[in-house]
């Protein structure tokens, strides 16, 4: 109840920065969908204005109307007078987690299984095995899969399938002294990097190495804690942080990265926020301190530059969308830019709207698919317009929702990370 109160004082002191000035309706995607003012952040700004009183008499009404919401960061970097909307809805959720717990699916998905990473990895590996019993390919070219039954959970998605092998069980541990570059640096894999997309982490590591960067990776790592903290699950996220910071904090690094822009926000902007232990958070705020993601560094740190090529009759058109987490909450649009521009073989065609959100929300396109994939097909026709042969963006979660929606339009379209297209130029 203490931490409750807390968590309560401190929305009513930020909530009253709002002025209702309605700027955040225009940057809204989901109110750009159904035009609903509850959907945009004014409407749940004004319905938490209340909550002290709201949250007793209809908390799963509100918690209803919280989740409606991508969290893409869109409302707070376009708001005039600054609310810190993602803090103040994060926060929201945690009350009304703490009040009225956990349904429990959620119980068993966070606490029984994300909570607990060999457990977590165990039943990933599983998955991977059999996962051919129950899916067929979708597109080739895109690699994606649809479930070969009717599957409630599933659906109709066009999904990426689990990697054969996770990143963690091709490369378990490294640490490997600086090079050239005299740069020492810890290395942040995230869950799907890891069991989805583990040729993104092995294209990091191979681009680190020819930069002479020193990496340490530890062995063992969990879940930033996105989807627990999504759901106001406090206690998981407090144990994955805890979790976490046993791994990395032992060592002593210039930069700890990822090549995942929602791992990189939430490391550096969640965790500190979040964490109400005061030792824990001043180490949590040390390591927050030197979060980068991956293109941030290689370009400010290590020297990457956009390259000027020779006119290439093979080369391949690739256009890029900006993942929220990075450039919204993050600020970092440029350098996943210089990266593909890197290569000789890839020409960077601006799409329109480069920056709009895809749709994916994490656990808003389980609960609102439908909603989730009419987001995502205005990204798709943005797309399509440049008539590229690849799309690329820095966040896993935005790949996988980038898949779906080509795939099931029929594209031929690959979905790259810009760390891919820079390492296919050292090869």
């Amino acid at each position: 109840m203490k931490t409750i109160i807390k968590l309560m004082k401190e929305l009513e002191d930020q909530l009253a920065v709002c002025t209702r000035c309605g700027m955040c309706q225009a940057v809204c995607p989901l109110f750009a969908q159904t035009g609903r003012e509850p959907d945009v952040a004014r409407g749940k700004l004004a319905l938490l204005d209340g909550l002290s009183a709201e949250m007793f008499k209809n908390p799963r009404g509100v918690s209803e109307r919280l989740s409606r919401c991508l969290l893409c960061g869109s409302c707070a970097a376009n708001c005039p007078s600054r609310v810190n909307v993602l803090e103040i809805f994060i926060k929201a959720r945690a009350i009304l987690t703490r009040c009225m717990g956990l349904s429990p699916a959620k119980r068993l998905i966070l606490r029984g299984m994300l909570a607990r990473p060999e457990r977590f990895d165990q039943i990933s590996e599983w998955g991977a095995r059999f996962q051919k019993l129950f899916t067929r390919p979708a597109n080739n070219i895109i690699g994606t899969s649809r479930a070969r039954f009717v599957s409630p959970l599933i659906g109709e998605r066009h999904f990426k399938s689990l990697a054969p092998a996770a990143f963690h069980r091709i490369m378990p541990y490294l640490d490997t002294a600086p090079g050239s570059s005299g740069v020492s640096v810890a290395f942040y894999v995230g869950c799907l990097t890891d069991k989805v997309f583990p040729h993104v982490a092995q294209a990091a590591i191979h681009v680190l190495k020819h930069h002479g960067v020193g990496i340490f990776m530890p062995e063992g790592q969990a879940c930033c804690g996105i989807p627990a903290i999504s759901s106001g699950d406090m206690k998981t996220f407090d144990a994955l942080v805890r979790h976490n910071m046993e791994k990395f904090d032992a060592r002593n690094f210039d930069y700890l990265l990822t090549s995942c822009a929602t791992c990189t926000f939430v490391i550096k902007k969640i965790w500190p926020m979040m964490i109400q232990d005061n030792n824990l958070r001043a180490k949590v705020e040390k390591i927050a301190a030197k979060t980068m993601d991956i293109s941030q560094f290689l370009v400010a740190e290590i020297g990457v530059t956009r390259e000027v090529h020779e006119k290439n009759d093979e080369i391949i058109i690739v256009t890029y969308h900006d993942s929220c987490h990075l450039k919204k909450s993050l600020g970092v649009s440029d350098a996943p830019r210089i990266l593909i521009a890197a290569n000789p073989n890839y020409r960077l065609e601006e799409m329109p709207q480069a920056d709009h959100c895809c749709g994916l929300g994490g656990s808003f396109n389980l609960q609102y698919y439908a909603l989730s994939l009419d987001i995502g097909k205005r990204k798709r026709d943005n797309i399509v317009s440049t008539d590229c042969s690849a799309v690329a963006a820095g966040c896993p979660a935005c790949m996988i929702q980038l898949a779906d929606v080509l795939s099931k339009a029929g594209d031929n379209i690959e979905v790259k990370h810009p760390i891919e297209i820079y390492a296919e130029s050292l090869k």
